[in-house]
């Protein structure tokens, strides 16, 4: 009798992830000032639970960062910056992205 609960809470655990939809977000990063700031930004948000691209743009001074949201928030990619020395904002909330 177990069998079947265990199976659909097995099947309801990875529906719920490949239903979640991943979420983009610009982070103005200003504190970049010179040409290996963005490898250190990158390397922290990329170690954050959830994120699956990240690309750093030191002229825009500027990251842009594809997560889960089930796996982690905005506040939590700036804190990782921030703890690497670079506090981050976003500049706007983050959107869905259709895939």
């Amino acid at each position: 009798m177990r069998k079947p609960t265990l199976i659909a809470a097995l099947l309801f655990g990875f529906a719920s992830t490949a239903l979640a939809a991943p979420k983009t977000v610009t982070l103005s990063v200003p504190g970049m000032y010179c040409a290996v700031c963005p490898i250190t930004v990158k390397k922290a948000l990329s170690h954050v639970k959830g994120v699956a691209r990240v690309e750093v743009n030191y002229d825009k001074k500027e990251a842009i960062v594809v997560f889960d949201d089930t796996k982690t928030k905005v506040e939590d990619l700036t804190w990782a910056t921030e703890k690497a020395g670079y506090p981050s904002k976003p500049t706007g909330p983050a959107k869905g992205e259709a895939q």
